[in-house]
C-alpha cells in the first residue's frame, strides 16, 4: 500500500458517540433528540491521497469596528474558552468538528453583525440578539433529507444526538432536528423549514440539503431574517456561514486512487458506475472524478456506465440487488462496480451469489456491516466513510461556537477510506454506533 493511501486511513472511531447524552426534540417520524457534530468523510482530496479540508462558503468577514458587539460576558468575540468542548469532541472520536472548533477565528461584530462572502450584511434578527446578550437558550434546529432511509437516518439520528450535550457547555442550545419520515421529499422538508421559521421557532440553523440548488433560497431567506444557517453533508450554493462537507469531484478521484490501490497488479478493463440517486450533483462529481482517476490508471479500461449514462439502483436494497444480478448476469466480463452511496453492500451480495468472487470487485461510499463483511472477504475493495455523525453534529457546535465566541467555524471534512487494513477498526466503531 502507497505511504499516501497509508494516511487517509487514519479512520477516526467513533465509539464514544453513544456514550453521549442528548436533549432536544426531533420530529418528521423520528425519535426524539438533540443536534450533534457529523463525522466527516464523504468528499476528500482526490489529487493527492491525503484528504484535505474543502473550502468554506459563505464565511463572513470582519464587519469592522463601527458596530461592535455588546460587550456582555459569554457574547463578545473571544469570550469563551472552547478548549474544553474541543477536547470532550476529541474523547468523543469527532476530531474533525474539535479541528473545526479550535480554528474558528472570532470577528469583533458577530455574533450580531458580519458581512458576508457576497457583500451583503448578515444582521442578527433582534429576538435572537436578546437571548444571546442574557445568555439564555436558544432554539437550535437540525433540517436533514429523510428519516426513512436504510444506514443513513440511523447513522445521522446517532450523530445529530451526540455533540448537543457538548455544544450546550459552550452555550445553552434547546434542540430539534427535523427530517421527512419516508423517501426524500424536498418541498415537504422545505415546508418543516418554513413552518419553524415563520413561527420564530428556530434561532441557529443547520441543513443537509438533498442537493446543492434546492435549499439555496431558504438558506438565504434565513440568513436575510437574521437567522445563522450551516449546511452540511452536500455542497451548496446558499449565503450560509459554513458548508461542512467535501468536494463530489475530488471524493471519485480519491476514491479511484484507493481501488488502483487496492487491486495491485490486478488490471481493470471493464467498469460500470452507479448508485440510488445517481442524477445528484454529488453522484455525478463522485463518478466523473472515479473514472478520471481509473482511466488515468488504466488507460483502455472501458465504462459501460458513466456519469452521463450511469445505472440507477434505487435506495431499495432488494431493487438494488436485483439490478445488480441484472447487470452480471447481462456483463459477464464485467470487472468492477462503483456505487456512488449506500448500495456496494448489495452488489457485493450479488457477486457472491453469481459465483463471481475474485473476478468482479465493487467499492462504494459510507459503511455497514455487510459492506465491511465484503470488504474482510475480498469482494468489496474498499467504502469511503463520509462521516455521516460528524455531518450531523457539526450545527450544534457551530451555532454554539458563533453566539459564545463570535467565531465561525471552518469545513474540516475529510474523507476516510475503509479498506482491509482498518476494516476492524471500522467495524468496532460503526458497532458502538449502532448500539
Amino acid at each position: 500500500m502507497s505511504t499516501r493511501v497509508w494516511r487517509m486511513m487514519a479512520a477516526l472511531s467513533v465509539a464514544a458517540l453513544v456514550a453521549a447524552g442528548c436533549g432536544g426534540t426531533e420530529t418528521g417520524g423520528t425519535a426524539d433528540e438533540g443536534p450533534t457534530a457529523p463525522a466527516a468523510t464523504t468528499e476528500g482530496d482526490g489529487a493527492t491521497a491525503t484528504p484535505t479540508p474543502a473550502e468554506t462558503t459563505g464565511t463572513p468577514t470582519d464587519a469592522g469596528p463601527e458596530s461592535p458587539a455588546p460587550e456582555t460576558p459569554g457574547t463578545a468575540a473571544g469570550a469563551a474558552d472552547v478548549e474544553p468542548q474541543a477536547a470532550a469532541l476529541e474523547e468523543a472520536r469527532l476530531a474533525q468538528i474539535a479541528d473545526s472548533l479550535r480554528q474558528a477565528e472570532p470577528a469583533d461584530d458577530l455574533p450580531f453583525s458580519a458581512t458576508l462572502a457576497d457583500g451583503s450584511t448578515f444582521e442578527l434578527d433582534e429576538r435572537v440578539a436578546e437571548k444571546v446578550r442574557n445568555g439564555e437558550p436558544v432554539n437550535y434546529v437540525f433540517s436533514y433529507q429523510s428519516s426513512g432511509i436504510p444506514l443513513f437516518s440511523d447513522q445521522y439520528r446517532i450523530g445529530y444526538e451526540a455533540t448537543l450535550p457538548i455544544a450546550s457547555e459552550l452555550y445553552p442550545l434547546d434542540g430539534t432536528a427535523v427530517a421527512p419520515a419516508g423517501d426524500i421529499d424536498i418541498p415537504q422538508q422545505i415546508s418543516q423549514i418554513e413552518a419553524l421559521l415563520n413561527t420564530d421557532q428556530i434561532d441557529c440553523l443547520s441543513i443537509e440539503p438533498p442537493d446543492s440548488d434546492a435549499f439555496t433560497a431558504i438558506s438565504n431567506q434565513a440568513m436575510a431574517a437574521g437567522i445563522p444557517v450551516f449546511t452540511v453533508g452536500v455542497t451548496s450554493n446558499g449565503n450560509e456561514f459554513t458548508n461542512f462537507t467535501q468536494i463530489p469531484l475530488e471524493e471519485g478521484r480519491t476514491a479511484a486512487e484507493v481501488v488502483v490501490d487496492q487491486l495491485g497488479d490486478t488490471t481493470l478493463e471493464t467498469v460500470t458506475v452507479s448508485g440510488g440517486d445517481p442524477t445528484a450533483f454529488w453522484a455525478q462529481g463522485r463518478m466523473t472524478g472515479f473514472e478520471e482517476g481509473i482511466k488515468a490508471a488504466f488507460p483502455d479500461a472501458t465504462f459501460i456506465n458513466t456519469a452521463s449514462n450511469p445505472l440507477s439502483v434505487t435506495y431499495d436494497p432488494a431493487q438494488t440487488y436485483d439490478a445488480y444480478t441484472a447487470l452480471l448476469t447481462g456483463q459477464p466480463d464485467l470487472d468492477f462496480i462503483l456505487n456512488v452511496d449506500i448500495g456496494a453492500e448489495h452488489a457485493a451480495r450479488a457477486i457472491r451469489d453469481a459465483g463471481r468472487q475474485g473476478e468482479t470487485f465493487t467499492a462504494g461510499w459510507n459503511v455497514s456491516l455487510a459492506q465491511l463483511d465484503a470488504i474482510e472477504e475480498g469482494v468489496q475493495l474498499a467504502a469511503f466513510d463520509q462521516r455521516w455523525s460528524e455531518q450531523a453534529g457539526f450545527g450544534a457546535v457551530a451555532c454554539a461556537a458563533l453566539f459564545a465566541t463570535g467565531g465561525v467555524m471552518p469545513n474540516t471534512q475529510q474523507l476516510i477510506p475503509v479498506t482491509k487494513d482498518n476494516a476492524e477498526e471500522a467495524r468496532a466503531d460503526l458497532e458502538a454506533i449502532l448500539g
